[in-house]
């Protein structure tokens, strides 16, 4: 049965890096490269005009505004229809923590092998959360630190977790459980608060970390 590519664009500085993840994924199943940008500025727009399902994005972008900054104007103009998959070499707490406060869905260090990225590029895609394990460990040693118990999580939270863990969205999840929008966007903000987190990524990493799912 054939199935739709993962539609991606690349944002890098280097054009030789660029030239070698296009000719990588190039060998990929079910990735088709639609585009190449080499500002955050550049990012953007070819979002706006491409709609690609994933953008493959580098941290440090050189002059102009950097990864982060990006990926925070890409998921907020897209509304869910794009997800940002970081690909870096850096992995310091302050980048991590920039990144999936922008709004990253994934978080991938470069020295990962081919296949962990063509399986980071699938679930961003579906919206599931993808990190390094160095990522996920400097995650969750973190928020270790500073949030509260998961015990207090209501079923109906651990529901909405569920969900959130398939990659989808609010209106999807209203649809599922049975419940309005509004609902779903007040035990989400509960969820948020009792994990200590402030994004999506974050409270699945939690979840997955602490085997609340299902």
């Amino acid at each position: 049965m054939n199935t739709t590519p993962v539609r991606l664009l690349l944002c890098d500085d280097h054009a030789v890096v660029r030239a070698g993840l296009r000719a990588l994924l190039a060998s990929a199943p079910g990735i088709e490269v639609v585009g190449e940008a080499g500002t955050g500025e550049e990012a953007v727009a070819l979002t706006a005009k491409l709609t690609p399902d994933v953008v493959l994005m580098d941290l440090q972008l050189g002059p102009g505004i950097g990864g982060a900054e990006a990926t925070r104007r890409i998921v907020a103009a897209a509304g869910g229809a794009t997800h940002v998959l970081v690909l870096t070499t850096y992995d310091t707490d302050a980048d991590v923590t920039r990144a999936i406060e922008a709004g990253a869905t994934g978080y991938l260090l470069k020295a990962e092998r081919p296949e962990e990225l063509f399986s980071a590029v699938h679930a961003a895609a579906k919206g599931r959360t993808a990190l390094s394990p160095p990522v996920a460990g400097r995650v969750m040693a973190r928020m270790r630190g500073t949030r509260p118990a998961a015990g207090t999580l209501t079923g109906r939270e651990r529901d909405i977790l569920g969900q959130l863990a398939r990659g989808l969205g609010n209106r999807e999840i209203a649809r599922e459980l049975f419940i309005s929008e509004a609902t779903v966007k007040t035990h989400l903000g509960r969820i948020y608060a009792k994990l200590g987190v402030d994004t999506r990524a974050g409270a699945v990493a939690v979840a997955k970390e602490q085997r609340l799912l299902p």
